[in-house]
């Protein structure tokens, strides 16, 4: 293996420290813990793990969570309305609505509902609009893709006048870390389903962002010598050797694969790590912009 591997639950752990610090600061200067209101609607098992260890990581670092649930059948009005309430609450810096809600609710308006300034994981329509707008900053930026190019950051990418290639295009990942990339002066290529002779657009990348949900899909073949690789994935394998009968693996074939990139983040602890620590440091950065009011 000869590719550097990005440890993205160590430098996640770092971003935690700094958060937790700032929060005692603000305590000791009379002023309020953040805190982060989480809308789970329904009952989705992988929904329900993330928000509490999302619970769990704000208790970690002194920020406050209070979490609300509603069944599965709850109206577009229920829903907005409790966006509503968390918006008037001055104890409430952050509001995280979980997705995918069920099917039958409108996520754009739910999101558009929430305050602009509470809009902790940055998926507000304004707030997407104004990543992709030259010129324009967003008042937060969606936690995995700003983890992405933290761990970017931290591998030592050149990414000015850079090939960056990212895999996928869902608007939680591949948008909004192909709109990062752009802003940070790469020349961007953004592959999907439909995109031609996929693993030659592939090798082009000297920054290769895998965020499609296919287990081990990028062969060693595909990636540049010394590319950067983030992977964005998690998936299940098969594995009867384990006590749960799988393992997780990325997007990336990883062994095959390290031995070829310059760099590489593993799954787990790679990505993973990475977005809660954002989602806390938006949290911390909301309460700060409460402050100024």
């Amino acid at each position: 293996m000869s590719a550097n591997i990005i440890d993205g639950k160590q430098i996640g752990q770092e971003i935690r420290d700094e958060v937790k610090a700032a929060v005692e600061t603000r305590l000791e200067k009379g002023l309020s813990a953040p805190g982060l209101a989480t809308v789970l609607v329904g009952e989705n098992p992988a929904s329900q793990v993330y928000v509490r260890n999302k619970q769990k990581a704000c208790a970690d670092v002194g920020i406050n969570s209070f979490g609300y649930k509603l069944p599965e059948d709850a109206t577009q009005e229920e829903v907005e309305t409790l966006v509503q309430k968390l918006n008037a609450d001055p104890a409430v810096n952050g509001i995280l609505v979980q997705l995918p809600l069920p099917h039958h609710l409108d996520e754009e308006k739910v999101l558009s509902a929430i305050d602009l300034n509470k809009d902790v994981d940055g998926f507000h329509p304004v707030n997407i609009g104004r990543l992709a707008q030259k010129g324009r900053e967003p008042v937060f930026i969606p936690c995995t893709p700003a983890g992405c190019m933290v761990l970017l950051e931290k591998a030592g990418a050149q990414l000015s006048g850079a090939n960056a290639v990212v895999l996928g295009r869902s608007n939680i990942v591949g948008m909004p870390v192909a709109l990062l990339l752009v802003k940070a002066n790469a020349t961007v290529t953004i592959c999907h389903s439909r995109t031609r002779d996929l693993p030659s657009v592939v090798r082009q990348a000297d920054v290769l962002v895998a965020a499609i949900g296919q287990p081990e899909f990028v062969k060693q073949e595909w990636v540049k010598p010394g590319a950067i690789v983030i992977d964005v994935g998690i998936n299940q394998k098969e594995d009867a050797s384990t006590k749960k009968g799988y393992r997780l693996v990325g997007d990336v074939a990883f062994d095959e694969v390290a031995e070829v990139a310059g760099a590489i983040t593993p799954v787990p602890g790679g990505v993973g790590p990475m977005t809660i620590a954002m989602l806390l440091k938006n949290t911390l950065h909301a309460a700060e912009l409460a402050d100024q009011k």
